[in-house]
């Protein structure tokens, strides 16, 4: 146990962790990386260049004549999913925190060392891409110490590209990381970090041994759900799965027991003897909370069971996604689902296409409101529709976020700008080195579900890094918008939103739902409302037949006669036609600017 050493890679996005982890994994012979970022496995990560899931791999290393094993797992760098990570770290003794040479420390460094630094990890400083012609080592090594207060001759100067620096990583791994601690003669405590789904082989759970031996064809049991399963199968993580009779204290490796259905395995959970269980469960990792809700609905409705059947398996795969079964009016049976922010949102849309061949409509994402009634109770609310009547309602909060932005001095002004336009306060602001500042703002959450990261990044030309952390509810003025069309509410489209933004988004969805709804045979009044009171209007004009054409000449009356004709089919149509909405219209209303 004690030539074990389990560490992950942190960093802010576009750091280089995957490249990085590409070099230990070549320089200890693990692998051959016959192309880039060979963790990166899933097609979406490589087509879009980030890391979406966290990646286990085993390596050796032979330093001063004694052989090590080094568990590596590379996580992912963006806000969307730091739930990941979390998981991640709890798995692991240390931690290479890298930070890029020619961008220095950004916000997701900041938060994913205090989720380090809470867990007790040995961090090792890591400044990559020295290579570059725009590295500027000495300025961020001052802000690594300001951050770290660490000495300067611990940071390690590497270079995922040339391979600079591999070999120190490697050797203060061993050095400064210690040795996983844990009882082998204790009973068996193993702890579920992740999982996948095998269509062949049933559910995969990988996980870390605490204390106790692991052995292939043991009888184990579940802590938390109590199901007892035969140990089919045991082994360690190397770019596949190689089996092993068994698994000690301080391994990592993966079990397979023949689970089929996925409720059974939850990540976090704890695997024990039955013969001879432990008294209590690992502290798990604490229950993720979605930030952002939206309902997912299958196009056709008898795909629905094999939606939620899609979702399950997914959920296994990303443990941080929250769904639970709804009905809307306009779209049919369906989910709101929970996700951790808007990219997460659009790569689970992505995911369920490409692995599950499942065609969904999404509609426009939110966040939980807390609704006071006049009788002083409260309820949850995900989804405008379920909002009660305005005259019950005394009134609602919203959820509040604290936001940290860091960014170059000259796009202050900007930046202040775009979040006092999104409702946010200046908390304070921190001048970290040099020309860069840390903003500290609160800002409700709703604001910033749609695009704010997005605006973020080109006001500041990609050189802002935010992060934020959920900060309870407060007070607000928010009013229900009603989409109607031919006075009939399109519950899918409507939103909560503030007083003073109402008038202007109901303007401008009314222009784009104009501009997307198709032309019908009967005219389409589509309107915005916030309770009886309209506040907007456009109407798409009829797709209409020239009867006329054929009266050439004669009495006026018989031009007359026939467009009365036209005019009571009009009428009929209007009362039995229906609005088919296009999935476009629902993705506009979030690309509003």
């Amino acid at each position: 146990m004690k030539n074990i050493r389990n560490f992950c890679i942190i960093a802010h996005i576009d750091h280089g962790k995957s490249t990085l982890a590409d070099r230990l994994l070549e320089y200890t012979q693990t692998i051959k990386v016959t192309e880039g970022q060979m963790l990166d496995d899933m097609d979406l990560e490589r087509e879009r260049g980030i890391t979406i899931k966290s990646h286990a791999i085993q390596m050796e290393y032979t330093y001063k004549g004694e052989k090590y094993i080094l568990n590596l797992i590379d996580t992912p760098g963006h806000v969307d999913f730091s739930y990941e990570v979390s998981r991640s770290i709890a798995a692991c003794e240390g931690a290479l925190l890298v930070v890029d040479a020619s961008q220095g420390v950004q916000a997701q460094t900041i938060s994913n060392l205090y989720m380090a630094l809470e867990h007790d990890l040995e961090i090792i400083p890591v400044m990559n891409k020295c290579d570059m012609a725009s590295a500027m080592p000495e300025e961020v090594e001052d802000e690594i110490i300001d951050l770290l207060g660490c000495k300067r001759e611990d940071i390690i100067r590497a270079s995922g590209k040339t391979g600079m620096g591999v070999e120190d990583i490697l050797q203060a791994v061993v050095e400064r990381i210690p040795a996983p601690v844990g009882d082998e003669n204790a009973p068996l405590q193993a702890l579920i970090f992740d999982s996948v789904f095998n269509s062949f082989r049933g559910i995969i759970a990988y996980f870390k041994v605490v204390n106790g031996v692991i052995r292939t064809g043991d009888k184990v049991k579940f802590f938390n759900t109590g199901k007892e399963y035969d140990a089919d199968e045991v082994g360690v993580l190397k770019m596949d799965m190689v089996p092993r009779k068994e698994l000690r204290t301080g391994d990592v490796g993966y079990i397979i027991s023949g689970i089929k259905t996925s409720k059974e395995v939850k990540v976090g959970d704890t695997i024990t003897h039955i013969s001879r269980p432990c008294d209590k469960a690992i502290d798990g990792f604490e229950e993720v909370k979605p930030m952002v809700f939206a309902g997912v609905y299958p196009i056709e409705a008898e795909d629905y069971e094999n939606l939620r059947a899609s979702l399950e398996k997914l959920q296994l795969n990303d443990a941080s996604l929250t769904f639970q079964p709804e009905s809307s009016l306009a779209l049919g049976f369906g989910f709101r689902c929970g996700f951790l922010g808007l990219l997460h949102m659009e790569i689970v849309q992505e995911r369920l296409d490409r692995e599950f061949d499942m065609n969904v409509i999404t509609t426009v994402p939110n966040v939980s409101y807390m609704i006071y009634d006049k009788q002083g109770g409260v309820q949850e609310v995900h989804n405008p529709g379920g909002m009660p009547d305005p005259t019950l309602i005394d009134h609602i909060e919203e959820p509040y976020i604290d936001a940290s932005i860091i960014t170059a001095t000259d796009y202050i002004g900007p930046i202040m700008t775009l979040c006092l336009g999104k409702r946010g306060e200046l908390v304070k602001q921190d001048y970290i080195s040099g020309n860069r500042v840390e903003l500290h703002y609160k800002m409700p959450l709703g604001e910033i579900v749609i695009d704010f990261y997005d605006k973020l990044k080109s006001i500041s030309k990609g050189y802002a890094s935010f992060d934020y952390h959920q900060s309870g509810f407060r007070p607000s003025k928010l009013v229900k918008l009603d989409i109607l069309l031919n006075g009939e509410s399109v519950d899918a489209l409507s939103t909560l939103t503030h007083f003073d933004n109402a008038y202007d988004l109901g303007r401008r969805m009314c222009e784009k739902l104009k501009e997307l709804i198709p032309r019908q045979q009967f005219e389409i009044a589509i309107q915005a409302a916030i309770g009886a009171k309209i506040i907007a209007r456009e109407t798409i004009k009829a797709v209409r037949k020239d009867v006329t054409a054929k009266c050439y000449g004669g009495d006026v009356s018989r031009k007359r006669k026939l467009l009365e004709k036209q005019k009571k089919g009009k009428k009929r149509m209007k009362q039995i036609g229906t609005v088919e909405v296009p999935q476009k219209a629902f993705l506009a209303v979030l690309k509003l600017d």
